[in-house]
């Protein structure tokens, strides 16, 4: 799964108030959870052995970071903290206004991939810079 940040930055007018559902229309790609003022697009990737969850942050998220982040899966009889694999990553500008993408990679083991497609997840929760964004499973 890749990611093409023009399609990722949306449309380039400006909108007065952005909302989850304009992030959507928006964006190719399926949701893999949202937030209230976020949309997190995932997916798994494997580069020559090496296994990672990407994910691409899609809202109101404006972070620049040289300490990592967390992310966190919970269902039922389910949970997986994942680390970030870089630990500096920040947000850029999307074109819209108040709109950012930020672009985190999670390292993954192999042994944890089939729990997680596997997994009824309730709630993913990213702890970046001492902000807590719960994400919701999308499911349309």
């Amino acid at each position: 799964m890749g990611f093409s940040f023009s399609k990722l930055f949306g449309k380039t007018e400006s909108t007065p108030s952005d909302t989850i559902e304009s992030i959507i229309e928006d964006v190719e790609h399926k949701p893999y959870g949202v937030s209230e003022s976020n949309v997190l697009f995932a997916g798994l990737n494997d580069l020559g052995g090496y296994f990672f969850f990407q994910t691409v942050i899609v809202g109101t998220l404006k972070v620049k970071r040289k300490n990592g982040a967390k992310l966190t899966f919970k269902g039922k009889d389910f949970e997986l903290v994942l680390s970030s694999d870089s630990l500096e990553f920040e947000s850029n500008p999307t074109g819209n206004k108040n709109r950012y993408a930020t672009n985190i990679d999670f390292q993954v083991e192999e042994s944890d991939i089939k729990r997680l497609e596997k997994a009824t997840l309730k709630e993913i929760l990213l702890n970046v810079k001492g902000k807590e964004i719960l994400f919701s499973r999308y499911t349309k």
